[in-house]
């Protein structure tokens, strides 16, 4: 079954969206792409005759935050719809079904932020019972925390034992992860960056079991070099985690995967945008000296295997990208990621890092998707089920 399947003229249609943006110091929003990918979706219930209740959460707010509001959502979530929008100033009690239950076609609400309940966080089946009258059918479109097993997302589906599916968005993040995971044409490479091995361990040790090729970049990469016996200096590593740096080369060697580290690095005096910086080779970073970016011959390297790759993962800068300094692994990586997608190749970013790189790189239109959920993506890849997304099939 899918959207297009449910019976929505004169419903109410509860979605869970995930509204979860940056909001400045005027609590305007700062970045609306969570809000412009839930669009599909609402525009979809509205054409075919439904009414629209949404509910999210905003930021980590210890019980009512007037700076956490879903208020100071309304205004852009009204300039992108082309629709005025009602707000509730509660998710759950007469304030919310005050505005739900006189919705009428066409017409779309917005609840309050569902984190102001700590029930909505602990799961609980009676808060989960009270959001669920606030609509006659439930749609879940908020990847973003699908691997939570909230009142909103985990909880609520039972309430709907029939009349529920998946939004448009959260349909098109399970169709890209099962293409990279399930399906993927070969070569399929993995880019895993980012500052620490702890964090992505568990990824790692999955997708060694999938993959042909495994790039690994940014400062997790001196955890393996030092795994290998390299002099790795003053650069960030996690000395407890060489054992399982070296379990994760072996595991790969005797599946005949492809590891790509980097040979070189442009590294650093300090961690700053100003610092003195050289090139090196990777194995050989002097005391006092700090690996910030894969090197040019790296770069050009990985560069090289993205480009004759069919599937690519990407999650993970390669280095500092902020500092225009050690921005260059980073960008020649997702420049390569651009040329393969003209290829015929498929590209799925994820992770807040990846993707603020791939739009300051000017190049988010030029890949095959951009995953919108950063832990979701993760524990997806190391292989667990997310509470969000098997309530929907009980």
């Amino acid at each position: 079954m899918a959207l297009s399947d449910l019976n929505i003229k004169g419903k109410r249609v509860l979605v869970r969206v995930d509204f979860n943006v940056p909001l400045d110091d005027n609590f305007e929003v700062q970045d609306d792409t969570r809000i412009r990918r839930a669009l599909p979706t609402i525009n979809h219930l509205l054409k075919g005759g439904a009414s629209v209740v949404l509910m999210s959460h905003l930021g980590r707010p210890k019980g009512v935050s007037p700076e956490f509001s879903l208020k100071h959502v309304v205004g852009k979530l009204e300039e992108l719809l082309g629709q005025s929008v009602k707000f509730a100033a509660d998710c759950v009690g007469d304030v919310a079904l005050d505005v739900t239950h006189n919705l009428k076609p066409g017409e779309v609400a917005l609840l309050e932020n569902l984190r102001f309940h700590k029930e909505e966080k602990e799961g609980d089946e009676f808060f989960a019972g009270q959001l669920a009258e606030n609509g006659d059918l439930y749609v879940n479109d908020a990847f973003g925390t699908a691997h939570r097993s909230h009142a909103s997302t985990a909880v609520i589906a039972k309430f709907f034992p029939v009349d529920k599916e998946f939004g448009l968005l959260l349909q098109g993040e399970i169709d890209a992860l099962s293409k990279v995971m399930s399906e993927p044409a070969s070569p399929l490479l993995a880019i895993i960056g980012g500052a620490k091995v702890s964090s992505k361990l568990a990824i790692l040790e999955n997708l060694v079991d999938k993959v042909d090729r495994l790039m690994i970049g940014g400062g997790m990469a001196y955890t393996f070099v030092l795994a290998q016996g390299g002099q790795v200096g003053n650069s960030l590593v996690e000395e407890d985690m060489v054992p399982r740096a070296l379990d994760i080369l072996k595991k790969a060697e005797a599946k005949g995967v492809e590891v790509y580290l980097p040979n070189d690095s442009v590294i650093a005096d300090t961690f700053s945008a100003e610092a003195n910086s050289q090139n090196c080779n990777t194995s050989e970073i002097p005391k006092g000296w700090m690996g910030l970016d894969i090197g040019p011959d790296s770069a050009s390297r990985f560069a090289e295997a993205v480009r004759t790759s069919k599937t690519i993962l990407w999650n993970g800068p390669m280095g500092v990208f902020e500092f225009e300094k050690f921005s260059n692994g980073t960008f020649t990586v997702a420049m390569a990621l651009k040329e393969a997608t003209d290829l015929g190749g498929y590209t799925l970013i994820g992770g807040g890092d990846s993707i603020a790189a791939i739009n300051a790189a000017k190049l988010a239109d030029q890949v095959s998707y951009l995953s919108t959920g950063g832990g979701a993506m993760l524990e997806y890849l190391e292989g667990k089920v997310l509470p969000g997304i098997a309530a929907m099939a009980e």
